[in-house]
C-alpha cells in the first residue's frame, strides 16, 4: 500500500512560523517521523511539498497511476481552493484532510473547508498526530 502525504502553502517554513501554534518541528523531522511511523504501519509513503497551488493539483493527478490514498494538508488553500478540490474529485482516491491545528477553533476565514466535502475525512488539532491519525485511518479504510 502506497500513501502520498502533500503539504502545501507554507508548510515548509515549519519550526519558524508561528512555533506557539505548530511547535518547533520542521518539515524535514515531521516527514522522517512520518517515514519511521510508516514502517510500524507496513505501508509505504512518499512526501511532497510545494507553495504553488498547480503544483499540488497536478501531484494529485500523478498520484491516480502511484498511490492508493493521499493524506492533504492543502493549508491556506484549504479555504481557497477550488482547483485543488476538483483535483481531488477527479482522481477518485479516498483523500484525508489533515491539520495541525484545529481550524475550527482559529479566525473565521480559516473554519471553512472546499476541501473537506470530497475528503472521506477531515483530522484536525493534534500536531504531528494529527498526520499520524490520517495515515492510521486511510490504511484502515483502504484495507
Amino acid at each position: 500500500m502506497k500513501i502520498l502525504v502533500i503539504n502545501g502553502v507554507n508548510m515548509n517554513m515549519l519550526g519558524i512560523r508561528e512555533p506557539e501554534k505548530y511547535g518547533n518541528m520542521t518539515l524535514k523531522d515531521l516527514e522522517k517521523e512520518l517515514y519511521a511511523y510508516s514502517f510500524e504501519l507496513g505501508i509505504d509513503i512518499e512526501t511532497y511539498q510545494s507553495n504553488h497551488e498547480g503544483e499540488i493539483v497536478e501531484k494529485i493527478q500523478q498520484a491516480k497511476n502511484d498511490a492508493d490514498g493521499i493524506v492533504l494538508n492543502a493549508a491556506a488553500y484549504t479555504h481557497t481552493s477550488v482547483a485543488i478540490r476538483d483535483a481531488i474529485s477527479a482522481v477518485n482516491l479516498p483523500v484525508v484532510e489533515v491539520h495541525m491545528t484545529n481550524i475550527h477553533a482559529r479566525e473565521d476565514f480559516r473554519q471553512k473547508s472546499l476541501i473537506a466535502p470530497v475528503c472521506i475525512g477531515q483530522i484536525s488539532g493534534f500536531g504531528i498526530e494529527s498526520y499520524k491519525l490520517a495515515l492510521k485511518g486511510l490504511c484502515s479504510y483502504l484495507k
